[in-house]
């Protein structure tokens, strides 16, 4: 039986916004610092929206160990609309995603 949830939530989005309203500075990757420190050039093009949007989950936002619960509800969101019993997402860049996909459909047979 799917479950019920209000799929007119955004936690993750909610999560980004607060994130720059508050003008938040980690100490982490990615190194571009939320824009602060990329040539200006490639701001021009690429518009600064994309560098403040990416940020680690560790560097306030979410992450697995310190959850403020901003992925658990996204992931929750998703499985319910997808009718799936659990969905997760990626919080570590596409590489490891890919090993991760990769081990689940293998069942790791055939792995070093």
């Amino acid at each position: 039986m799917a479950r019920k949830v209000d799929q007119n939530q955004a936690p993750v989005i909610d999560a980004l916004a607060e994130h720059q309203r508050l003008e938040r500075y980690g100490f982490t990757p990615p190194a571009h610092r939320q824009g602060r420190v990329v040539d200006p050039r490639v701001l021009e093009v690429l518009g600064g929206q994309s560098f403040k949007a990416d940020v680690v989950a560790s560097s306030g936002l979410d992450d697995r160990k310190s959850s403020n619960g901003y992925l658990s509800k996204a992931e929750e969101l998703l499985a319910a609309a997808v009718g799936a019993d659990q969905a997760f997402f990626s919080t570590c860049g596409s590489s490891l995603s890919v090993k991760a996909a990769i081990l689940a459909v293998t069942r790791g047979e055939g792995s070093s």
